[in-house]
């Protein structure tokens, strides 16, 4: 009998022994948990950082991509207006021409005048 009781004494401190061992693989186990919860925690928090890093990018470039569309526009109509500038710049050197001539005439004109008037006295 006392042979059994050896063996259940052995038994029960093995049974002890894996009790505790449990114990503190629960332990651990709850701590590993608990850092994978943060590590996941962070992960999902790059993981929106990323994605927010993306979306910036992809606007960045949609609007580069229209300021270039818009600043090639302006290009565009101030060579219009340039051209029209010009235009208009030598119609305006056409006009004073002209003024110049119908002003030069009308002098002369006036000067002819006052010398029939000079003869007419």
């Amino acid at each position: 009998m006392s042979r059994f009781h050896g063996d259940l004494t052995q038994r029960e401190q093995q049974l002890l022994k894996i009790r505790r061992d449990s114990d503190t693989k629960a332990v651990e186990l709850v701590k590993m948990e608990k850092m994978l919860q943060q590590t996941k925690n962070l992960l999902d928090k790059k993981t929106e950082s990323v994605e927010d890093l993306e979306e910036r990018v992809r606007s960045s470039r949609r609007q580069r991509r229209n300021s270039l569309h818009h600043t090639q526009m302006l290009e565009s109509q101030m060579k219009t207006v340039k051209g029209e500038l010009v235009g208009t710049l030598d119609h305006l050197q056409e006009l004073r021409n002209v003024l110049r001539r119908s002003q030069q005439k009308a002098e002369e004109r006036k000067v002819a005048m006052e010398k029939l008037a000079a003869g007419l006295r």
